[in-house]
């Protein structure tokens, strides 16, 4: 009888992408996978260190499945693994802690290793972590999230990225094609590219220095992909989608470019962080507001109906009253669509968990509650400004309790009663 595994995520859809690869990787040594809730053989958590909520998350994670399963295999990975093995190699019940290097070697590790012995640490300094290896996320056909850049080569004062995951470094374009041909050969009709910093892509395999592409170069060729012979569905992807880039590397070519494409979605998700220029300089942030509205400007110009979601976070070190009302004020004016907001967490060995003065948690959760709020006004006035309008959406494929739910081109959520028919098909819809 075969193996099972279970596989959980926290965090970003590139750890998405990543646990799904993983899960292939098991399943290809011969295991099979499991529902999360059921009992297990092995346990794989992949883990985020964005905020202090990830650690707790895992920990507790840990705590269900001593409960559930106490002679399951736990496997802890991802940037928390990276940045603290030791302390989580602590925690009881867990087996092994993969770093960045090690977390692709996983079926091999799991041939080493017995219930009862002591936690194993397989990790490495983070700037030996120098490979880019591509992976993606099929959890029904519909949208895959595809990993083709890794690492990050800025120092923005509250991040751990760049210690848990590298440097930057990333695919190459031929590799991505070739990785987008099979992904269509299954009847996927969307992919979402995803990156720790998707606009710095062209960065080699091992990072360092630029090579001769780049995150422009790419999105072109994508555009052009074909189907391939034995792809079933005959047309090959026919959506994509950018998953989130920095405002000072999304360019004017890469706008129009977007603007004019019948594959590249009108929709960006484009971190800001602060409206405040003051805290921006404290995050150590590589633009001004001005940029910022700048950029918006520009793409609400060339496509008025695109969907644009922000990053803000609250409660860094020195945001006044003053300094939140500004970023308040900045994003009531700014035409978006959404937020993400998060509430500043301090993070060990980086500079902002130094800075003075700090904000008490309780003013930080007012904060991000009032910039949530926000959000939902601003994603209703959104959609609200669409009514009346004929647009592509593409269904996913389930069958929730009689309904099913999609996605228009330029990201409105809608809900219909669930039809066979439209399963992982564009459909015109009226809004």
């Amino acid at each position: 009888m075969n193996k099972t595994v279970a596989l959980h995520t926290l965090g970003c859809k590139l750890n998405f992408s990543e646990t799904s690869s993983l899960g292939r990787l098991l399943e290809n040594d011969g295991f099979e996978k499991r529902e999360f809730d059921e009992v297990a053989d092995v346990y794989v958590i992949n883990t985020c260190s964005v905020t202090d909520n990830a650690d707790k998350e895992c920990r507790m994670l840990v705590r269900r499945i001593q409960r559930k399963a106490p002679e399951a295999l736990v496997v802890i990975t991802g940037c928390y693994a990276q940045l603290k093995p030791k302390e989580i190699a602590e925690i009881p019940g867990v087996d092994l802690v993969l770093g960045a290097a090690e977390k692709f070697n996983i079926a091999a590790h799991l041939k080493e290793i017995s219930k009862g012995d002591s936690a194993k640490i397989c990790s490495c300094d983070i700037e030996d972590v120098n490979e880019f290896t591509a992976s993606h996320s099929i959890n029904d056909r519909t949208r895959v999230f595809l990993k083709v850049q890794d690492g990050c080569d800025y120092n923005c004062s509250f991040c751990t990225i760049p210690m848990a995951r590298g440097k930057s470094r990333s695919d190459s374009i031929s590799n991505t094609i070739a990785n987008v041909e099979a992904i269509a050969a299954q009847g996927v009709k969307e992919i979402v590219l995803t990156g720790i910093n998707l606009g710095d892509f062209g960065k080699g395999f091992a990072g360092g220095k630029k090579n001769e592409e780049n995150f422009f170069d790419l999105i072109k060729e994508l555009d052009e992909v074909k189907a391939r012979p034995d792809d079933p569905v005959g047309r090959g992807i026919e959506r994509y989608r950018i998953s989130s880039i920095e405002p000072n590397l999304i360019t004017n070519d890469i706008i129009e470019f977007v603007s004019n494409s019948k594959k590249f979605m009108p929709h960006f998700h484009i971190p800001l962080q602060s409206g405040s220029d003051k805290i921006l300089g404290l995050m150590r942030r590589r633009y001004k507001r001005e940029l910022y509205t700048e950029r918006i400007g520009l793409i609400k110009t060339m496509m008025p109906h695109c969907c644009i979601g922000v990053d803000v976070i609250v409660g860094f070190p020195g945001e006044t009253d003053e300094d939140f009302k500004e970023t308040f004020d900045y994003l009531h004016q700014l035409d978006i669509s959404y937020l993400h907001v998060f509430t500043y967490s301090e993070r060990a060995n980086t500079l902002a968990a130094t800075m003075k003065p700090v904000v008490p948690i309780h003013i930080r959760n007012e904060r991000n509650k009032t910039l949530r709020n926000l959000s939902y006004q601003k994603m209703q006035y959104f959609t609200n400004a669409h009514i009346g309008e004929t647009r592509k959406v593409l269904f996913e494929s389930k069958n929730k309790n009689g309904m099913m739910e999609g996605y228009t081109d330029n990201y409105i959520k809608i809900t219909a009663p669930y039809n066979h028919l439209w399963e992982n098909n564009i459909v015109e819809w009226k809004i």
